[in-house]
Parts: C-alpha cells; sequence; structure tokens
C-alpha cells in the first residue's frame, strides 16, 4: 500500500519571538515494513536539510532561529509504501540495546492497579499470545473517550480514571509490559483510518520487544497490531519523547497551535496529482494573531 500524507503544524505568537527551537522527528526511515519513496520537511517554505539519524536508528534535526518570529509553519510530506507484516517491524538499524526500554518514566511508571493487570494475564501460550492479551486488557479496562486526558496524563492516571485517548492507551500497555520484564516504547506515526473515521492528526502505538521476533507494534486503541495502514516515524520512552515536534520559545504573551494531517492511499502513477490536491486544501496561516 502506498501512503501519501501531509502534516502541517502552525505555531503562532501574539508578541514577535525573539528565540525559537525545535527539535523535529518528522522524516520517517525505512523499515521492513515500510519503504520511503519521498519525503521533505519544509519550515516557512524553507526546506529542512539538517535531519540526522539519533541513537535509535530515527531521523531528527534541530532547528533554532533567533530573529523576531510571528509564526512558524512546519510542513512534512511524502509517499511512503507500506507491507502487511502482522505487527512484526522486526530489528531495527538500532544502537541501543532493547533493555533500555524497560526504563521508566514519569508517564508510564506503573500503578499498583497496571501490575495487577499485567500479573493476571496469562502466560502458558507463550510471550507473544501474553502481549496479545495484554493489548485486549487495555482496551477492556481503558474506554477511548477524547477529552478527558491530556499529553501530561500518565499512564497510571489514565488507567484509574477509566478512560483516555490512544497516548493513554499506549502507554499504558508499555508501563505493564515493562513490569512483566518485557522492552516497550512508545512509538507516533500516522493511521490511515476508514472513509467515516478520517484521523486529522498524529496517531501513537507500542511496540514490544520479544528476541526472535524483535518489535512488535500494538495499538490497543483499535485493538490490532498495526498494520499496512499504519506509518511509523518515531519512538520513544514515551509520548514526550517520541512527540514529532518538541521545543522551547522566547516570547512574551499567548501562543496558538494548529496541526492538521491528510492521509491516503495512493494509486500508481497518481501520486503527483494527488500531492499537489493536498497542498491547495491546506490552510495557509493567517497574518493575523487573534
Amino acid at each position: 500500500m502506498k501512503l501519501i500524507v501531509r502534516h502541517q503544524t502552525v505555531y503562532r505568537y501574539a508578541t514577535c519571538a525573539g528565540r525559537v527551537a525545535m527539535r523535529l522527528k518528522l522524516m520517517p526511515v525505512d523499515t521492513p515494513a515500510q519503504q520511503v519513496l519521498d519525503w521533505q520537511v519544509s519550515i516557512n517554505d524553507e526546506p529542512l536539510a539538517g535531519f540526522r539519524p539519533n541513537s535509535y536508528g530515527e531521523m531528527e534535526a534541530i532547528w533554532i532561529r533567533h530573529d523576531r518570529l510571528d509564526h512558524a509553519v512546519i510542513v512534512a510530506e511524502g509517499l511512503v509504501e507500506t507491507r502487511e507484516s502482522h505487527g512484526v517491524v522486526g530489528h531495527l538499524n538500532s544502537k541501543v540495546d532493547p533493555r533500555y526500554f524497560l526504563r521508566d518514566t514519569r508517564l508510564t511508571r506503573v500503578s499498583d492497579a497496571i501490575a495487577a493487570m499485567a500479573c493476571g494475564l496469562p502466560t502458558s501460550d507463550g510471550p507473544l499470545a501474553t502481549l496479545h492479551a495484554l493489548s485486549a486488557a487495555v482496551s477492556d479496562a481503558v474506554q477511548y473517550r477524547a477529552g478527558v486526558t491530556t499529553s501530561d496524563t500518565c499512564a497510571a492516571d489514565a488507567f484509574a480514571l477509566g478512560a483516555g485517548v490512544c497516548q493513554d492507551h499506549a502507554q499504558i500497555f508499555i508501563a505493564a509490559a515493562r513490569s512483566l520484564g518485557m522492552p516497550a516504547r512508545y512509538v507516533s506515526g500516522y493511521l490511515l483510518a476508514g472513509d467515516e473515521e478520517a484521523l486529522h492528526e498524529t496517531h501513537g502505538w507500542a511496540e514490544a520487544w520479544l528476541p526472535d521476533l524483535g518489535w512488535i507494534g500494538f495499538d490497543p486503541s483499535n485493538r490490532v497490531c498495526v498494520t499496512e495502514r499504519y506509518l511509523r516515524v518515531a519512538s520513544g520512552l514515551d509520548a514526550d519523547e517520541a512527540a514529532p515536534i518538541r521545543g522551547s520559545v522566547t516570547v512574551a504573551g499567548d501562543i496558538w497551535i494548529d496541526a492538521d494531517v491528510r492521509i491516503a492511499q495512493a494509486q500508481d502513477g497518481v501520486e503527483e496529482r494527488q500531492l499537489q490536491r493536498q497542498q491547495q486544501q491546506s490552510t495557509p496561516p493567517s497574518d493575523s494573531t487573534g
């Protein structure tokens, strides 16, 4: 399957920013489940060419501006061919031992309730079956409900609440898997959803490590292992580390952020036309800050 993506994020500053620094994880890489055919990232219509591989084998860049800035428009767009791998991402080009992903963070620290759920899972059919059971258990325990958690909500609080979004499902899965001694990490990327439930934002899911298979993607929010409809971009110990954009700004006044993701299945021979159509449908930044 070929997926064509346009991800636009607009930052507007009430007062011109004196310094802006951003860490960008917006450049997907080839894996056994995907091949990047064409991809570019730009900021304020200027191509960003400073991407370098990090220790995870993924691409990231730092963008810094010291002059006065009233807005920043970040666009990541391109074409990626994905393959059905039944969730198995495999052994990626990483310099980090998978056991590093047994570490917890504030967002993924296991609670007694999460640990109890994990300990109650069946283990007789092997670790892969346990991971599948864990994904289902998280889905059963935490109802998908938007607006009840934030990006700062930790796994323990979301589990106690019994509701949340994809970030919460993934971080609860990660906390539980680590409590069982299985390395797990957060993944950010894109999902081609059904026609009636088109997503206009990035998506998050989890990966767990098994020595014989490598990394395996689980999406408790949709009760599936990742499929060819998923496009993997970045990973980390939690959602904060795997975030596509993180940064700091020196500015007096409010900051407005508007993000939009357009993703579609491309057809051979019409990729350029589809990309142009998506570009035309995107909303240009307004000169107004109100």
